[in-house]
Order: structure tokens, then C-alpha cells, then sequence
């Protein structure tokens, strides 16, 4: 392969030098070029009387072809034949030495300066060159096959994961996560991770697996400040600006001096408090203002992946603290939008049973119940 590409290229080069020798020169002598030189005086006098052209210059001009004319009368036919006579002895010698010179020079220079007994290297050696001369792509392709070999290689995962999350590939970067925390144990800053990763392949949306995995990493870290920020991140986008605000501004009074994350904290509190209206509580009615402007920017699928998110998060809420009569009625209305009439009623069924030594709470919920046709 290596030789026929050569061959062409050597091809290209002769053809490239033999073109414009192979065209004939054109001279122009006797009186065809008298006859063209009368054409150009005539040309600059109108030229001249048009205005296209100054007296001076038209006087220049006429002056240089004037001469030319003479030196073309004086020229013989003799002249004209044997000029381009000699032309073509001279291109012919040029077009022979180029077809000896150039394949015989480029052979030699290859044979000098060249590699032609050296074999082809494979990808697999190539893979092991420095890490100064592989490309990023290379290193992952390198990672991803290790890791095909050796699957409970926590480390490589871990080591993998960061690198997907800097590419945008989101989905492998929760499952390299997964991956580390299952094999490498559960530790706070592991635990974060995961759900960070989870909230980018949500499209900044804080989902109920993604709430889960911060809420064990604060369990495991009280001060863990990733943790703590999507928490707050949580409340926020599940309407309850006041508590959001809360675990923010604990966080930045518990931040050390010059932690490099306290102007995002700080500008996120600052657009919260400057958005929210009245202090919201668990009662919320529904999404914050900043939930329904962030909901208008996406796709169908992300809009219900990002409502689904929050009923599951209120759902978990509620199983823990099953007092907030309005958080069940925001459940229930939830799962009848989303056409999951079988989970409203379950929803209605776990609310009595919470809410039980609360007649006037149960009654409301009941009245829901009739409304939305959801009795058995």
C-alpha cells in the first residue's frame, strides 16, 4: 500500500510539471502582431477621447506600444519560426529531465530519510505509548476496555465517571457512579456524586433517587456542602422557597473562609429571596415561579420527567410526616394529572390512615376524592 501511494504521488508531482510544458507558447512577431499593436493605439485613443484614461497616461501608453509595433515590423518571418522552434527544444529537455528526476529523487530521498521496512503498528501498542502522546479519546477508549476486562474495578470507575461528566455523557456517568459507590462503599462525597450526575442526566432537575442519594450523604457528612446545596435545590423546585432559602443561608454561615462555592450559594439565595413572595411552607400550593419559567425552556419528556420528580419527592415527604393535609391533596390532584388514577387512590388511602384523628382533614381529602371521581 505504502509503494502505490508513493507511485501516485509521484504521478501527481510529473503531471503537475509536464501540464504547462505540454502547452505551446505563443509568439507574436510579424504582421498578425503588427496588426494587434495597431488594435491597442487605436483602443488608447478612444480610451483618451472617453476620459477612461489621463492625457499623460494615454501619451505613456501610446509611447510603449508605438515602440513595440516598431520592433514587430523589423521582426522576419525567419524571426517568428524560430523562436518557437528553440521553445520547444527546451521544453522537450525540460519534460524528459522531469521524468527521469523526480521519480529517482523521491525514491532516493524516501530510501534516506524513510522507514520502509518498519511494520505497521497496531492500535493495541499505540495504547501504550506515553500519556503525553494519546489523545483524551484514546485514554477513555484505553479506561472503557480495562474496564470491560474487569468489570469490579471500583477505582476505574471512579477514575471513569468525573471524565464522563466533564464530556456531557451523563447516562455512563451515572452508571460509572453507581458502579464506584456499590464496589468502593458508601461515603459522602461518593454518595454526592451520584447524585449530582443523576441531576445532570434530569436536566437539572433534583429527582426523587437524586434526593435520596444527597439525603445519605448529608446522613454520612453533616457539612458535606454539595450534599447539603441540592438539597436545599430540592425544596426549591418542590415549592417551598422558605425552607430552600433556610438551608442555604446555614450553609453559607457553616462555609470555611474562602470556600471557593459561597458566591454560587450566595447568588442562589439571592435570586430565591428576590423571586419569593410570601414565606412557603410545606402547604405550598405548587412550583415556584422559578419552576414554571425553568418548565416553559423544555422538551415534553424533560417537563414530565421534571413533574414527576417532584411528586415523587412531596410522595417521600408525606410517608415521613403524613400531618400536611395539603401536601396530600397536591398528591392525589399530582397523580390524577399524570393519569395514574391507581396511585391517587392509594395516595387517598394512605392519607386517612395518616390523618385519622383529624375528622375535618379527612373530610376535605374525601371531598377531593368525590370530586375527581376516584371512590371505588
Amino acid at each position: 500500500m505504502i509503494w502505490l501511494v508513493l507511485a501516485l504521488m509521484t504521478a501527481a508531482a510529473i503531471l503537475a510539471v509536464l501540464w504547462p510544458l505540454a502547452r505551446a507558447a505563443t509568439v507574436v512577431s510579424g504582421d498578425g502582431g503588427a496588426a494587434v499593436y495597431r488594435d491597442q493605439l487605436a483602443e488608447i485613443e478612444r480610451d483618451r477621447a472617453a476620459g477612461r484614461i489621463a492625457d499623460a497616461e494615454a501619451e505613456a501608453a501610446r509611447v510603449e506600444v508605438s515602440r513595440r509595433l516598431l520592433a514587430a515590423a523589423e521582426a522576419g518571418p525567419t524571426d517568428s519560426a524560430a523562436a518557437p522552434a528553440g521553445a520547444t527544444w527546451r521544453r522537450r529537455a525540460t519534460a524528459g529531465a522531469a521524468l527521469v528526476a523526480l521519480p529517482l529523487g523521491t525514491l532516493s530521498l524516501y530510501l534516506l530519510l524513510g522507514s520502509p521496512s518498519l511494520p505497521g503498528e497496531p492500535l493495541a501498542a499505540r495504547l501504550q505509548a506515553p500519556p503525553e502522546q494519546r489523545t483524551l479519546a484514546t485514554l477513555i477508549g484505553q479506561v472503557e476496555q480495562h474496564l470491560a476486562r474487569n468489570p469490579e474495578d471500583g477505582r476505574g470507575w471512579e477514575v471513569l465517571a468525573p471524565v464522563y461528566m466533564r464530556l456531557g455523557r451523563f447516562e455512563e456517568a451515572v452508571k460509572a457512579r453507581r458502579n464506584a459507590l456499590r464496589l468502593l462503599g458508601a461515603s459522602a462525597a461518593r454518595e454526592a456524586d451520584l447524585g449530582e450526575a443523576l441531576v445532570a442526566h434530569a436536566n437539572g432537575i433534583v429527582t426523587a433517587e437524586a434526593k435520596a442519594s444527597f439525603d445519605r450523604a448529608v446522613a454520612l457528612d453533616a457539612r458535606d456542602a454539595r450534599a447539603r446545596f441540592f438539597v436545599g435545590l430540592a425544596a426549591e423546585q418542590d415549592g417551598r422557597p422558605a425552607e430552600a432559602a433556610e438551608i442555604w443561608r446555614r450553609l453559607l454561615a457553616d462555609a470555611p473562609p474562602g470556600a471557593a462555592w459561597t458566591e454560587f450559594v450566595r447568588q442562589s439565595l439571592a435570586r430565591l429571596e428576590g423571586t419569593a413572595g410570601a414565606p412557603a411552607g410545606p402547604s405550598a400550593p405548587g412550583p415556584s415561579e422559578q419552576d414554571v419559567a425553568a418548565a416553559a425552556d423544555l422538551t415534553p419528556q424533560q417537563r414530565s420527567e421534571m413533574v414527576r420528580g417532584m411528586v415523587e419527592r412531596l410522595s417521600e415527604r408525606l410517608k415521613r410526616d403524613g400531618s400536611d393535609v395539603e401536601g396530600w391533596i397536591r398528591l392525589v390532584r399530582a397523580y390524577t394529572v399524570l393519569g395514574e388514577r391507581d396511585k391517587a387512590r392509594d395516595a387517598a388511602g394512605e392519607a386517612r390512615q395518616a390523618l385519622k384523628a383529624e375528622p375535618d382533614k379527612v373530610r376535605r381529602l374525601d371531598e377531593l376524592v368525590n370530586a375527581l371521581a376516584l371512590a371505588r
